[in-house]
C-alpha cells in the first residue's frame, strides 16, 4: 500500500531532505513562540543557565537563577565566580544537580574568559568551544541567543542537539546517528540556514508536549504523516 502524501507532496518514505522544511513549516504554526526556556539577560548568564541546565529541567534552573535572592543577582561578572570558594558556588547551584561537576566547569570556563578573553564571553564558535565544559550545543545555544548576527554568518555555526532534539530527529528518520555532533550535521544538511536556529525549539517544544519520550502522542502530532516511527 502506498505511503500516505502530504499537503506538500510529501510523506514518510520520501527522503529526509523534503520532509524536513514540511516538518519545520507545520511545527512553525503550532509553536509560534518557540524559544529558549532559560531565562537570562547577558551571555554569560546564558552560558551559565546552559551549563547548569545539564541533566536539568529549565525550570529548575530557572529557579536557582531569577529572583533578587538568585544565582544572577548575586554573581554578575566572571570574576565574580572566582571571588568565591568553590564550595559556596557549589552550594550556589546544588539544585540544579551534578553540582561539583557544574561549579568546576562554570569556574574554569569564568577564569577562560578573564584570561583570554578580557572579561567577556567570545563571539565565535570556533573561540565558544574552547571554554571550559563547552561543547557545540551549549555554544550554538550562547551564540545563536546572545549573538545572532555572528551565528547567521559564522561557518562552524549550526544547532543544538540536547535530548529533545536528538529524540525527534531519530523518530522522524531525519539522522539515524546517535552522536549529537553527528545528528547536527544530518539536520542542518536537509534545512535551509535559516531554520537551524529556530529549529531546535521547535523540536524541543514538540518534544515536551507530543512526542515525548518514552510514549509518543502520534495520534495529536502534526507531522505523523511525515514520521517513519508514527503509530498512526
Amino acid at each position: 500500500m502506498p505511503a500516505k502524501r502530504g499537503t506538500a507532496g510529501v510523506s514518510r518514505t520520501s527522503p529526509a531532505a523534503e520532509r524536513a522544511p514540511e516538518i519545520a513549516r507545520r511545527l512553525r504554526k503550532i509553536y509560534p513562540g518557540a524559544t529558549v526556556a532559560l531565562r537570562f539577560s547577558t551571555p554569560l548568564e546564558c552560558l551559565v543557565a546552559t551549563v547548569l541546565s545539564a541533566q536539568c529541567t529549565d525550570e529548575r534552573v530557572n529557579r536557582v537563577t531569577q529572583g533578587p535572592d538568585g544565582l544572577f543577582a548575586k554573581y554578575r561578572l566572571p570574576q565574580d565566580y572566582l571571588r568565591v570558594s568553590e564550595a559556596e558556588l557549589a552550594t550556589d547551584v546544588k539544585p540544579t544537580g551534578f553540582f561539583n561537576q557544574k561549579t568546576r566547569s562554570i569556574r574554569a570556563a569564568c577564569a577562560r574568559i578573564v584570561e583570554d578573553f578580557g572579561g567577556e564571553v567570545p563571539r565565535s564558535m570556533a573561540e565558544l568551544v574552547t571554554l571550559p565544559g563547552v561543547a557545540r550545543k551549549t555554544a550554538n545555544i550562547v551564540q545563536g541567543n546572545s549573538y545572532p548576527e555572528e551565528h547567521a554568518r559564522d561557518p562552524d555555526a549550526g544547532m543544538a542537539v540536547d535530548t529533545h532534539v536528538r529524540r525527534l530527529a531519530q523518530r522522524l528518520g531525519l539522522s539515524g546517528e546517535t552522536d549529537p555532533d553527528k545528528i547536527e550535521r544530518d539536520l542542518i544538511a536537509v534545512l535551509p540556514r535559516r531554520e537551524w536556529f529556530p529549529f531546535t525549539y521547535l523540536l524541543i517544544d514538540h518534544g515536551r508536549a507530543v512526542c515525548k519520550a518514552p510514549t509518543p502522542r502520534c495520534e495529536d502530532c502534526v507531522v505523523a504523516d511525515l514520521c517513519p516511527s508514527s503509530r498512526v
